[in-house]
């Protein structure tokens, strides 16, 4: 094996970029990046009828997006090209005709009626389904012969006996006994790899040292082991990541929560609390630090350190954990990041932002410290853009404004008096206000429980002479007018 570090994530294109093959894909460029190591991309598009150049384009897209880059790869090219597992397909050919050779597998001619047959009757028996090696013992030349006759047939491996035993860097030491493990198809008909056959055979051409990935592909373990001993290779070390889990303690899926990044890209989710969050997923920085940088992932993580059990994937602490990034954006990132929700939300269009770029600013600085997601800003602002007669009441702002039965007398005295008022600038104003309440004997709340819903709509939110400023003085009286004539 060379002395160099060389991970891999191989996606399949079948879909878009789900966040477990995110966190793998986090955890394998962290480990090179943090060793000094390599960071391959391989394609593995053997599935045809479903890869798609759609999907490619998509998960690639969003592996940038969370900044992972990798060294090789279908777009950079390198030394150990093609990148993508359908162009390697001669070289699967050969590496399964050196096999065929050496007696460590052989041609399968069972048709597909035979093979379910025999798995019907298994079944009945209540037996694990396997095949019965009815071709194991074939002579090589007789099936040489009738392959080269054009008769259907498939290449499996030949397990041997005995018992498979390897170190998992998550989980220590596992054995397979090899009679658990099935002589499994390499190529299928028209000489097509399977998954466990092209992955050892890239694998081993691209030379990986460290095969780090879902804690699913741990069945698969025992076969590639045995294939790479068969080709007389070393294998790579391995790392079985735990599942994502639910809070019903079951594999994620779209029962339990959304699976794609795109999902969460699309409501609002910083990248960086995203990395930040799949990386807590059955790894942990020192055991009680959970916000850190992806420079603190780099420096830090070892596969090692990895757990076993499945880790469960907390909502809510992603979303507190979104928040907690957001939050320390400067102001201009934030309103940027913003922006598109608010456009797609039609409350302003792209060219007035840019035009009111300071007002709009001050809106996104004033709801700071109420924002978890950046999607979460429309909604705190839409008060700002609605019609000054049309505006909707929360229901919990106006209960807490008419509790106050001079609630409408108190309008619109404050009404006459702001009109009459020079300045409007918000400190000046909140001082001045809070003068004018205590001359008419009014205790605070009186006023601003009324005065925030007639103004905003909402029961709480930024300072209330501040967003008086941000409205202008006008829409606020038509707004304190309107109000009293609605909370009477």
């Amino acid at each position: 094996m060379p002395e160099t570090l060389r991970v891999r994530i191989a996606p399949s294109p079948t879909g878009a970029l789900h966040l477990g093959l995110a966190r793998t894909a986090l955890f394998n460029w962290a480990y090179a990046r943090g060793r000094g190591g390599d960071f391959i991309l391989r394609i593995e598009d053997s599935d045809l009828a479903r890869s798609t150049k759609e999907s490619e384009a998509a998960i690639l897209e969003g592996l940038a997006w969370l900044g992972i880059e990798w060294d090789e790869g279908p777009d950079k090219g390198g030394p150990h090209a093609p990148y993508y597992q359908s162009q390697r397909a001669p070289r699967h050919r050969e590496l399964a005709g050196e096999l065929l050779a050496a007696g460590h597998a052989y041609r399968c001619f069972c048709t597909p009626e035979r093979l379910d047959a025999l798995r019907a009757e298994q079944q009945a028996r209540k037996e694990t389904p396997a095949y019965d090696g009815r071709c194991r013992e074939l002579d090589r030349a007789v099936a040489a012969e009738r392959d080269a006759a054009g008769e259907p047939n498939v290449v499996r491996f030949r397990v041997p006996s005995g018992e498979t035993r390897f170190v998992d860097l998550v989980r220590g030491e596992v054995a397979f006994h090899n009679r658990e493990v099935d002589d499994w198809i390499m190529l299928r008909g028209g000489g097509l790899p399977t998954y466990n056959f092209a992955v050892v055979c890239d694998d081993a051409d691209m030379r990986i040292t460290h095969v780090l990935r879902g804690e699913e592909h741990l069945v698969n373990t025992p076969k590639q082991i045995l294939l790479y001993r068969a080709l007389g290779l070393e294998p790579p070390h391995f790392a079985h990541l735990p599942l994502l889990l639910g809070k019903d303690k079951r594999k994620l899926s779209k029962r339990s929560g959304d699976t794609s990044l795109d999902d969460y890209r699309a409501r609002g989710y910083p990248r960086d609390a995203i990395v930040n969050f799949l990386c807590l997923q059955g790894w942990a920085l020192d055991g009680k630090t959970e916000v850190f940088s992806r420079e603190d992932l780099v420096r830090s993580f070892d596969v090692r350190d990895v757990s076993k059990g499945g880790s469960i994937f907390d909502l809510d602490k992603f979303v507190w954990l979104a928040g907690e990034y957001l939050r320390k954006e400067p102001t201009p990132e934030l309103a940027e990041h913003c922006a598109p929700f608010v456009v797609a939300a039609r409350l302003m269009t792209a060219g007035e932002i840019a035009a009111r770029r300071a007002w709009f600013e001050a809106l996104v600085e004033a709801e700071r410290e109420r924002l978890h997601l950046y999607a979460d800003l429309p909604a705190r602002i839409a008060f700002y853009f609605a019609p000054d007669d049309a505006l909707q009441f929360d229901e919990q702002a106006e209960q807490g404004a008419r509790k106050h039965e001079g609630r409408v007398a108190t309008l619109r005295a404050y009404h006459e008096w702001l009109a009459a008022e020079a300045t409007f600038e918000a400190a000046e104003l909140a001082r001045r206000t809070k003068e004018w309440a205590a001359g008419r004997g009014l205790k605070l709340p009186q006023l601003f429980q009324p005065l925030r819903c007639a103004l905003t709509g909402l029961p709480g939110g930024p300072d209330l002479f501040e967003t008086m400023v941000r409205l202008g003085r006008e829409r606020s009286l038509r707004r304190i007018a309107r109000g009293a004539e609605r909370l009477a």
